[in-house]
Formats: C-alpha cells, structure tokens, sequence
C-alpha cells in the first residue's frame, strides 16, 4: 500500500520499499529512504516566498498579458504540464473567461516519453494521461508549468506538443522562475522570479493538491 503526499507540484509517492520522487526536473528512486518522509520533511526549513494572494495576483496578472500580447482570445489554447502545471493552467483559463466572456480551450500534458534521461533510468517511469481534445495546428499554445528550472521538462513538452500537430507559435507561463538554465529556454510570462542555489528546493503548493497555496524554498 502506498501514501501519496505533496512535494511542491509533484508528488512523493511512498511505498513500503522505495520512495518515488516526482520533481520539478527530476524523478528519483531512493530505496534507503523508504518510510522517513516525515523525518526528511522535519530536518528541512521552508521560507514561504509567495502566499495565496501573491499567487492570486501573479495569475490574474498572467491572464491579462496573455490577452494583451495574444489581441484576445482568437486561436488561442492553454496546455498545461502535468502536475502542477494543469491546475494553473485551468485558474488561468477561468481567469481569461471572466475578463473575456470566452472559454478557451484547454489541454493537459505528459511529458515523461519525452524527457531526455530515460535513457539513464532503470526503473519503468510512471506515465500520466494526455488529453488536448483539440487540434493545436495553427494555433498559438500557451504552456503553463509551475517552476521552470534547467528548461529540460519545457524541451520535453515542445517536443510532445508539436507531436500533436504544429502551432503557429508556443508561448510559456510559468508561476516561477528559478533561473539555472541548461538550456536557451526563456518563459513568455512569469509570476515570479525567485534567485535560487542549486541545493535549494522550490515547492509550489496548491489548493487542488490538498495544500493552501503557497510557494516555499526548502533547504535540507
């Protein structure tokens, strides 16, 4: 039997002889940490860098520049990374119809098939639906992440957009900005930039996710 528990917008999960983490850029297997999540979780100090307004204001901000650049809504979608990345993509487009009046459509996104270390991994990686019941040739795609890290997981989801038909432009929104680039990949939209180590951990935590909303820097 397994617990499912929140690590910013991905989840640990932990079973009774491993522990799966699903990161921002990173998934681990850690079998000599399994069953002390709580005791890993205990030995770190989180500083809260955005609360629910800061979140709040940062979307609806997000929302009119996504209006503004794009002259409205026409041939506009949102596709949001899975996990994190689809719960603020479906604030955005509610955000976007209550300035508008216009529902846009809107998409959720596995990249794991596409990342570029499966190769490395030993273990089968978990695989989470696609769904964009729309056809995005054409279209100017807006993807929404939670944190843009080393730019490789936005490197994979171009690459799983475009298997789906060719837009005429993919713009990215992102809540936070990290910075750490390992790649020439910059976000079109930003609620935040957050200077961060490379030892620090940045968690975004969502209400749909069973958390009050918040932005945190842990460092063990």
């Amino acid at each position: 039997m397994s617990k499912e528990y929140k690590n910013g917008s991905r989840r640990h999960a932990v079973r009774q002889f491993d522990l799966l983490i699903l990161s921002d850029e990173e998934v681990f297997l850690c079998p000599e940490y399994a069953g002390a999540p709580a005791v890993m979780m205990a030995q770190q100090q989180e500083r809260i860098v955005m609360d629910v307004g800061d979140i709040s204001r940062a979307l609806s901000r997000i929302a009119h520049e996504i209006l503004e650049r794009n002259k409205g809504t026409k041939g506009l979608a949102l596709v949001g990374i899975r996990t994190g990345g689809v719960h603020l993509a479906h604030r955005l487009v509610k955000r976007i119809r209550d300035i508008e009046g216009t529902q846009v459509p809107i998409g959720e996104l596995d990249i794991t098939l596409y990342r570029d270390d499966l190769a490395m991994r030993k273990n089968q990686p978990i695989l989470r639906k696609t769904t964009v019941p729309f056809h995005i040739s054409d279209m100017k795609v807006v993807l929404v992440d939670d944190v843009l890290f080393t730019g490789r997981t936005i490197r994979a989801a171009m690459d799983g957009l475009i298997d789906l038909g060719r837009p005429s432009e993919i713009q990215l929104a992102v809540l936070v900005d990290r910075g750490h680039r390992q790649l020439p990949i910059k976000a079109t939209y930003i609620g935040k930039n957050i200077p961060t180590s490379r030892e620090e951990l940045v968690h975004v935590f969502l209400e749909e996710e069973g958390e009050e909303d918040r932005v945190a820097i842990i460092k063990a």
